[in-house]
């Protein structure tokens, strides 16, 4: 906690800059500082006035400055809050996500699953459908609740491909009704998605919307086929 908290200091000094202006180096460090930030504003979900006094926390130790409280009081304390906000973050998540998931499946031609997932088709395939053991090839984009988008296929520049038994519950189900070119619109309730810990920009208990094209399919060989299903994959490119 200590190292990932001088580490989020670091990148909220750095200076304001475009892309343009800066070296690969300065680039990946940008990087850094944005994967740093993702990190703090999911665990505190920080306002632009609670962001000053991390910064002036910091500016007062690179000046040599006496710290304003004692960090073997307050130190400690640290882990406590980010835990009650998180808390607090991911009770709002779950209302909105209700929200989303009730006009998801309101929509015309919805059907909402006994997991939860509610699953729209927006374009019927004609291709083969995929086995859980399948490896499937999709190009897709992700949003938040709020509409944000978090991650795209289409803004990467190529398609993902991965065995559609290691990723997360909500596509291995949804894709599954899906067949070769074929689009979908995939609701999906946090406790098939990322749960109450999230991941990367994706924060606890989010109800996320993916649009998916399902472009080809893959047949496993008989021994992957017949092989225990792998674990969910951690990772925003394995949706």
């Amino acid at each position: 906690m200590k190292k990932l908290a001088v580490l989020i200091c670091l990148s909220l000094m750095l200076p304001a800059v475009h892309a343009a202006d800066m070296t690969e180096d300065q680039k990946t460090l940008y990087a850094l500082g944005v994967v740093l930030g993702q990190q703090a504003n999911a665990s505190f979900n920080l306002s632009p006035a609670e962001l000053e006094f991390i910064k002036k926390g910091m500016s007062d130790v690179i000046s040599g400055g006496k710290p304003a409280v004692e960090l073997e009081t307050y130190g400690p304390k640290i882990q406590q809050l980010a835990q009650t906000r998180r808390a607090a973050l991911n009770e709002k998540n779950l209302a909105a996500g209700k929200e989303v998931l009730e006009k998801a499946a309101k929509e015309a031609g919805a059907v909402k699953t006994e997991s939860g997932l509610v699953y729209l088709s927006l374009k019927e395939g004609s291709g083969a459908s995929p086995a859980p053991t399948d490896v499937v090839k999709v190009n897709y984009k992700g949003t938040l609740p709020d509409g944000k988008e978090f991650d795209s296929s289409y803004k990467r520049g190529e398609p993902a491909e991965f065995p559609l038994n290691g990723v997360i519950k909500c596509w291995t189900e949804g894709v599954q009704k899906m067949k070769v070119g074929g689009k979908a619109k995939l609701t999906c309730p946090a406790a098939i998605a990322y749960g109450e810990n999230g991941m990367g920009p994706i924060p606890g208990n989010a109800t996320l919307s993916f649009e998916v094209e399902l472009l080809s399919v893959t047949k496993a060989p008989a021994a992957a086929a017949s092989s225990k299903p792998a674990k969910a994959a951690a990772s925003s490119k394995k949706k």
